[in-house]
């Protein structure tokens, strides 16, 4: 029966394979705005450190978070009150780190949403207020405040024997709880020359989209310089600025192309084959081992009047069962997936998989390459 599906699982990706071989890929077409990155316009992220007041008994302990302690000292005196040397013994406060990212061209008085994160033994966010936090960019200036009411990703309930914990209730957001208080400078419109950066990085698609942005213009405003890069110049006489080009360029549709590549999650046992892979001509044996070990301890009881003592004799019966070895001759070209498809009706586990199209890379018979996350 096995060689009988394995002999139909063959001649079906052999079929697949005479059929497919003729027939030529295309490429995917995209827009230039979905596949590229316009210099100058990207987000910039924010991080300070604040505190949270108003949780229900889920805070720090102070006595285990001292840099909570110093916070909500050194917060208290700003208001006013000294309470140095004191014992304060409050559970309502959490220390948090708040993190943001600032938009490209954000102006004052902008809105954007904050995530708050506890730094101590907190163990709740729900229902508590972020105080006002500056916050900061990488060159240590203050970009945006941030203050609101804090809404938690999940929530913790425990009783005297048992607790339930859903999602992480120790982060939270804080909905178009930042103000930006400081513009970063960068006029777009200014520039004469600007770089498109791909986000996946082709020589042939690089290319390409230079080549679509020469036919529109009429002119060689577009260089590709590297797989990730295109130089765009706003030429001489056209009729408005840089930003009046990008809106020109960005709807042209061009046909994007990639490595061959495949991407394993060994931890999930999920594979991702790509359009464009490929195998050469091989022969491929695959055996299914099974060990089964099974423990029967028998009790043996001592002769009569012989005062001996009751033991326990161990048996482990060990077998072993290895399925025939299956050996199948893949022709030359045969797409991957056309090979999964076969090795899939033997019924091999993704686990199989992996390690066949590790050994099949590792033989030099595999036209692509193999990512491992």
């Amino acid at each position: 029966m096995t060689n009988r599906l394995f002999r139909t699982a063959l001649a079906l990706v052999t079929a697949l394979a005479v059929a497919a071989a003729p027939m030529a890929a295309t490429a995917a077409p995209a827009r230039i705005k979905d596949i590229v990155d316009i210099e100058g316009i990207r987000d910039n992220q924010l991080v300070g450190y604040g505190l949270v007041v108003g949780l229900n008994g889920t805070g720090d302990g102070l006595n285990n978070t001292p840099f909570t302690r110093q916070s909500l000292t050194a917060m208290l005196e700003r208001m006013g009150v000294n309470t140095r040397g004191e014992n304060l013994r409050t559970a309502n406060v959490a220390a948090v780190m708040v993190t943001a990212n600032l938009p490209p061209f954000s102006t004052q008085g902008t809105r954007i949403d904050v995530t708050v994160s506890a730094l101590g033994d907190a163990t709740s966010l729900q229902g508590g207020t972020l105080l006002v936090t500056p916050l900061l960019g990488a060159d240590g200036e203050a970009y945006a405040i941030a203050q609101g009411a804090v809404s938690a990703n999940g929530f913790s309930v425990q009783g005297d024997a048992a607790s339930f914990v859903s999602g992480v209730p120790t982060t939270g957001k804080v909905s178009s709880g930042g103000l930006v208080e400081r513009e970063i400078g960068f006029s777009l419109a200014a520039e004469h020359s600007v770089r498109l950066s791909l986000r996946n990085p082709d020589l042939t698609t690089s290319r390409r989209i230079a080549l679509a942005i020469n036919d529109l213009i009429g002119l060689p405003v577009a260089v590709p310089t590297d797989p990730a890069n295109v130089r765009l110049t706003l030429p001489n006489h056209f009729n408005g600025n840089i930003v009046d080009l990008l809106t020109d360029i960005e709807q042209l549709v061009v046909q994007t192309d990639q490595v061959a590549r495949i991407v394993i999650n060994e931890n999930s046992g999920i594979i991702v084959i790509g359009r464009d892979v490929r195998v050469s001509s091989l022969a491929i044996a695959h055996a299914n081992l099974t060990i089964s070990i099974a423990e029967n301890p028998q009790v043996v009881q001592p002769a009569p009047f012989s005062q001996g003592q009751t033991a326990i004799e161990p048996r482990t019966q060990i077998d072993v069962a290895e399925d025939g070895t299956h050996l199948a001759v893949v022709p030359e070209s045969i797409s991957l997936q056309e090979l999964v498809d076969g090795l899939n009706a033997l019924g091999i586990s993704p686990r199989d998989l992996i390690a066949i199209l590790q050994t099949i890379k590792a033989s030099g018979a595999l036209q692509a390459e193999i990512e491992v996350i």
